[in-house]
Parts: C-alpha cells; sequence; structure tokens
C-alpha cells in the first residue's frame, strides 16, 4: 500500500474526512511560503498539494493562475521548490502531511524525468498530479516515479468513462483525485448535482481512496452527498489561495474542517 493510500485508510478508520490543501508554491510571497506551509501542516493537514506555476495553467482559474504568474514572476522555479522542501527536510525532518506535486507536464519534462524523481524523493514528495499528461503516454513517466516512491495521481471527471477510470485504476496509486465538474478551477459557489454520478462511477472503478476537488469552500459541502458515495478526501485550492490573498490566517480558513 503506498504511503498516500495509507495515509487516508488511517483517516478513513478514525471516522474523519482528510484534508488536502493546495496552494502554490511561493504563495502569497516567496518570503512568506515556508511559514504558510508549516501553519498548513500544523493545522491538520493530511496531504499537501503545492502547485509548480507555469506560464500556461490551461485548467486553472483566475484564482489559481494569478497566483501561478505571481509566483513566476517572482523567481519560483521548480528547482528552488525542491531545494526549499529538501532544506525543511534536513533541518526540521519531514512534514507531517504527505507532500504532492501539482503541476504540468514542461516543467517536470525540462528539468528530467529522472532527474526529478531522484531529487523529488530526496525532498519528502511522495505523490505528483500532472494534469496535462495523458494516459496513454504516462506509462514511462509512471514508471520512472514509482522507482523512487512517488505515486503518479490519476484525476477523472464527468467525462470519463466507466472503462476509462477502470483503465487508470488498473495502473493508479495513492488516490484518485475527482474534478467535480469541467472546466477550471475556483469559478464556481456550488458543487454541481450530477457530481454523485461522477462519484458513484469512480467508486465503481477504483478500489484507491477518493479525493475530491475543485468548488470545495466549506466542509457542509460535502454532507448534501450520500454517504455511500461521500469522498474520502476534501481538496480545496482557490478558496484557500483567495483567503490568503485576502490577509486570512490558516488557523482560520481551517476551523470549519477541523472542528468536532
Amino acid at each position: 500500500m503506498h504511503i498516500l493510500e495509507k495515509t487516508i485508510s488511517e483517516a478513513k478508520a478514525a471516522g474523519r474526512t482528510v484534508l488536502i490543501p493546495f496552494i502554490t508554491a511561493g504563495f502569497p510571497s516567496i518570503e512568506s511560503f515556508p511559514e504558510i506551509l508549516e501553519q498548513i501542516d500544523e493545522v491538520g493537514a493530511d496531504i499537501i498539494e503545492i502547485g509548480v506555476p507555469f506560464s500556461d495553467p490551461v485548467a486553472d482559474g483566475p484564482v489559481v493562475e494569478a497566483a501561478s504568474l505571481r509566483a513566476l514572476q517572482n523567481g519560483v522555479t521548480l528547482q528552488k521548490i525542491l531545494d526549499g522542501l529538501r532544506h525543511r527536510v534536513e533541518t526540521k525532518g519531514s512534514f507531517h502531511a504527505k507532500i504532492v506535486l501539482m503541476g504540468y507536464l514542461n516543467p517536470f519534462f525540462q528539468y528530467g524525468m529522472e532527474r526529478f524523481a531522484k531529487d523529488a524523493q530526496t525532498a519528502g514528495v511522495v505523490g505528483c498530479i500532472i494534469p496535462d499528461l495523458p494516459l496513454d503516454e504516462s506509462r514511462t513517466i509512471r514508471g520512472t516515479l514509482k522507482e523512487h516512491g512517488i505515486a503518479l495521481i490519476s484525476l477523472v471527471g464527468p467525462n470519463t468513462s466507466v472503462q476509462r477510470m477502470k483503465e487508470y485504476a488498473a495502473v493508479s496509486e495513492g488516490y484518485v483525485y475527482v474534478v467535480s465538474v469541467l472546466g477550471t478551477t475556483g469559478t464556481r459557489t456550488e458543487l454541481p448535482p450530477e457530481v454523485g454520478d461522477t462519484l458513484r462511477h469512480t467508486k465503481q472503478a477504483f478500489s484507491l481512496p477518493i479525493a475530491l476537488g475543485f468548488g470545495l469552500k466549506h466542509p457542509s459541502q460535502l454532507a448534501v452527498i450520500p454517504e455511500d458515495i461521500r469522498p474520502d478526501a476534501a481538496i480545496f485550492g482557490s478558496s484557500l489561495l483567495k483567503h490568503l490573498d485576502a490577509g486570512g490566517t490558516v488557523a482560520d480558513f481551517f476551523a470549519p474542517w477541523i472542528s468536532k
């Protein structure tokens, strides 16, 4: 069992939803990002998805795109992200939360996949999400990452057939990222009604834990989903970025998610 699957399974056994915040590397600023990351870890995140900024974020909404472009303007690179994570491991040890990098293929490809996998492992990274990497072209990259203990997380959505989901399931590790709706992130206020069908199909195809993202802001959104198809983990990104950019604290954002 991969460490990501184990993390989610243990939380599920304890009767709680796994929290997976997404934050763009170098956000809100290069100076404040390390402390924000520490606070997210301390407040109770189980897995942290760190966004690798890219100049053409085709699946990202305005909030994540703006954060990504700001990070690039401030000089954030994949090398600097890995260097920062490795420094943390060397000086303080690993985060309690498991670290997953999320980004488009180009930065990883330019870095070199074998080199990236080695450096990422040293930096404590245990998972990668690459939204623009098609399943049919992922075999070599998936294998390279797996050799270094890094899971390539699959993304599925409302337009993914059950048969295609089963093809993903045959090679996937960690968890499956379910996109609640087609389109870009952070542009909606409510989960779409068809999310139930997507979750039901995903449960039919995968034995892995299910994480739901795109549009989550508050735990009440999960409460209305029937219990038999409710996701194991909640992913929130745009809402957290907006909260932090407005001067809000990590503790205030997480309060509804961790309150008893």
